[in-house]
């Protein structure tokens, strides 16, 4: 008989439930990663996302080969997968994290469910991160919250095996293994190992300037921690890094920083809280009032925004950037929600899934709940709708950023390169007639702002926009 460890995005070797579970008595332990075409085909899922889970097992599989333990990857449909493993393993028991995850996960969860009912095999589910199952409020959380943060951590205790292989009928495509192997240089390094040393890096390095660069799309890059793509993927826990952090010999000397970007961990699970009670989150205004709520939703815009040409250079610029790395810090990502849903006056969901198969740290509990709140769909959030030249100009005051992602610009200095379509000056407008490599902007920003804040805090005040607010406030928000 033998314990199949499955794993989803836990994809690590240590304060692991379900590896110490799995472990804990005579039986084989067999850990498998399912790719389920039905999944990975979803407009959420991208290559980027391929790779970095792929690179991220044989990290694992480096670290437990030396106990006969290997992760064994499998192509094809979850619950075939599993009718395969029961037959060939004869299944003991079954082992993972109850994943706060997207529709389609929740549909193959159901499937394995009830297949494992059928045949009378248990499904221990642990919790993940601090975020709880079946609560109806948020009464306590926070206490909570902590009460896993500070949690002794779980110390994996691997034992050397029988060497447990299978045939894998189930093998990837040759296709898709080709583009696996080329990993792109310009994104992170994936796996629990480099995890480490990411944070270690950060913490006793990077942190010194946290919270001054937080909001800067150029120095954000080195300054923030950059840990968002391991969490995201489970490559470390929410409470390693929090222990880690506090334990830390930097923490005392260096607690505005540390402390700032501990209170983000929080957040994280506080958001993915939400989406494991709500997933409509993902297709659904989760305040249904919205759904009312009229959008122009010009296509042409909506492929202007995706195809970084709107004309607003720091829009595009961080576009670029997202799409080449895989990587912006939250106030940009902030910026380009919002340009769209408010300034482009567009559904929220014509861009939710473009965005998440650029982000490398994809997690679909912050993803979508960030994604709402930034579209203004709440109901009881402050409304941002940013300025993309202010935030140009407070942000990238030199023009740097801009000029890294969008070289046909380089000529330009700090005073026209945020407007450069502004004919103030002959040389300016010498480079607009003689340009071709850049477009104009696709709308005026002043005068779509105005009318996005008149529309959508007018619509605030509608009826089922405020019935939703008072089920919002009971269900969502904190009660410590």
């Amino acid at each position: 008989m033998t314990n199949i460890v499955w794993l989803k995005r836990d994809l690590r070797t240590q304060d692991h439930e379900p590896f110490k579970l799995a472990s804990d008595g005579l039986n084989n332990i067999f850990p498998v990663y399912i790719f389920d075409p039905e999944i990975i085909k979803k407009k959420d899922f991208s290559n980027r996302h391929f790779q970095f889970i792929y690179n991220s097992i044989l990290d694992i599989n480096e670290t437990l080969k030396k106990f006969n333990i290997i992760v064994t990857i499998f192509y094809g449909s979850t619950i075939e997968v599993f009718q395969y493993l029961n037959r060939k393993l004869k299944i003991n028991k079954v082992f993972s994290y109850n994943e706060t995850n997207n529709l389609i996960h929740l549909k193959k969860n159901n499937e394995i469910k009830i297949y494992l009912k059928k045949y009378n095999i248990p499904w221990e589910l642990s919790s993940k991160n601090g975020v709880v199952s079946n609560i109806v409020n948020r009464k306590n959380w926070d206490k909570k919250w902590y009460t896993y943060a500070n949690d002794s951590l779980i110390e994996n205790k691997f034992r050397k095996q029988k060497n447990l292989v299978i045939e894998n009928p189930f093998t990837i495509p040759d296709h898709i293994c080709k583009k696996l192997q080329n990993y792109p240089k310009e994104f992170q390094l994936s796996g629990e190992t480099k995890a480490w040393e990411v944070l270690n890096d950060f913490v006793n390095k990077r942190s010194q300037k946290y919270s001054k660069n937080i909001s800067s799309p150029l120095y954000s890059r080195y300054s923030c921690s950059r840990i968002s793509t391991y969490l995201a993927w489970g490559n470390v826990s929410i409470r390693q890094v929090f222990k880690f952090v506090k334990n830390n010999d930097k923490y005392n000397t260096n607690k505005r920083n540390l402390n700032s970007f501990l209170i983000r961990l929080k957040w994280n699970s506080h958001f993915v809280q939400k989406f494991h009670v709500e997933p409509r989150y993902q297709n659904e205004c989760i305040n249904r009032g919205y759904e009312n709520l009229e959008r122009t939703n010009k296509i042409d815009h909506l492929n202007a925004w995706k195809n970084a040409s709107t004309g607003f250079p720091f829009i595009d610029a961080c576009m670029k950037s997202l799409m080449k790395t895989g990587w912006l810090n939250f106030r940009m990502r902030a910026m380009l929600v919002s340009f769209l849903c408010h300034h482009l006056d567009t559904d929220w969901r014509l861009g939710a899934n473009f965005l998440a198969r650029q982000f490398l740290d994809y997690e679909p509990g912050i993803h979508y709940t960030q994604f709402q709140m930034q579209a203004g769909t709440t109901g009881i959030n402050t409304l941002r709708i940013y300025n993309p030249v202010k935030q140009s100009q407070d942000q990238d005051p030199e023009g740097l950023f801009i000029k890294e992602w969008l070289p046909e610009l380089r000529d330009l200095n700090k005073d026209q390169i945020h407007e450069p379509w502004i004919e103030n000056n002959n040389e300016q407008n010498l480079f607009f007639k003689n340009n071709t490599l850049y477009c104009k902007p696709i709308i005026n920003h002043i005068e779509s702002g105005r009318l996005a804040r008149k529309k959508n805090w007018s619509f605030k005040k509608n009826l089922s926009v405020k019935k939703e607010n008072k089920r919002m406030v009971l269900m969502h928000t904190r009660n410590n």
